[in-house]
């Protein structure tokens, strides 16, 4: 009997890497959309959006990482925090003032922490 043949090795990309991935892609292309205030396209703006979105990238990955040494009220607290700052940072390449921009990115830091403290209270023992 014939060994049989070997099959071809499938890569998938890993939930770990894939999620920071898209998430900082979305974040850096929006990032270099704002900062471009709409002027025509600079080859800073894009370098800008690829800055931005490796930086969130890595802090994602980072604390996707690190999140299981982690208990759920500072695990909670860190993902709200890294919503917050985004979305501040986001609102802050519109142009409005770093108040409005540091008020928005408290309540959506405040609410992304409250929600993932319910997501991980209620799915974890």
């Amino acid at each position: 009997m014939a060994a049989p043949a070997a099959l071809p090795v499938r890569h998938h990309i890993s939930p770990a890497w894939a999620i920071p991935l898209a998430l900082g892609a979305l974040f850096g292309f929006y990032a270099g959309f704002l900062h471009r205030t709409g002027s025509p396209v600079t080859w800073w703006d894009v370098l800008y959006g690829v800055v931005a979105g490796i930086v969130f990238t890595a802090l994602a990955f980072g604390l996707g990482r690190i999140q299981g040494a982690l208990i759920q009220e500072v695990r909670a607290a860190a993902y709200g925090a890294l919503a917050g700052i985004a979305v501040g940072f986001l609102h802050s390449l519109t142009g409005d003032s770093i108040l409005s921009s540091s008020w928005l990115g408290l309540i959506i830091a405040a609410a992304v922490g409250v929600a993932s403290f319910y997501v991980f209270h209620t799915r974890e023992p």
